[in-house]
């Protein structure tokens, strides 16, 4: 009989390093695949998974069952992707007028944005709050699910899917007349 994900996060959190170890055998790519999604830069994406990984047996202690424990997880991605963005904004901010560093650092980050495909790079160009839903329902989560971590209602999710098409595809039209 296989454990239930909610039974190995309790035991976690009491400290259980073995049902650590299975939850993120079982989860790890699923939060690499949204930390993707939410970043569109494997690196980016690659460091916020470790950083998740790292964190989270802290975090455990805050999980108390009342929603799925992918639900659960996937608003800890979410939330850290949403924290790493203020981190980067303020960055921005207090790196302008650093001259050329900054110009040659914006320019790797353009190279890194090139080689990614397309609806990864046009999803980095729609608002967060569309991206972050589109990244949910992408990643499989239902309307519902999606509602859930974001912490809005399932009208909201398919709102915000059909404005994320919308851009999407004036998007698209806009390269294709280039």
């Amino acid at each position: 009989m296989t454990v239930s994900d909610e039974n190995l996060a309790h035991a976690a959190a009491e400290g259980d390093g073995d049902a650590f170890a299975l939850l993120l055998e079982r989860h790890y790519d699923g939060v690499f695949r949204l930390a993707f999604r939410l970043t569109g830069v494997r690196d980016q994406a690659e460091d916020l998974t470790q950083d998740i990984c790292a964190a989270l047996p802290a975090k455990l202690n805050s999980y108390r069952g009342a929603a799925r424990f992918t639900t659960w997880l996937w608003r800890v991605v979410v939330n850290a992707a949403h924290d790493r963005r203020r981190r980067a904004a303020t960055h921005a901010r207090h790196a302008t007028g650093w001259g050329d560093w900054e110009v040659d650092r914006r320019a790797a980050n353009d190279d890194t944005a090139e080689a990614l495909d397309w609806l990864t790079e046009a999803m980095r160009a729609l608002p967060d709050d569309l991206r972050d839903t589109l990244a949910l329902v992408l990643d499989d989560a239902t309307h519902d699910q999606a509602a859930e971590v974001l912490g809005i209602s399932p009208g909201t999710v398919s709102w915000r899917i059909s404005e994320a098409k919308k851009h999407l595809r004036a998007l698209r039209e806009k390269e294709d007349q280039i």
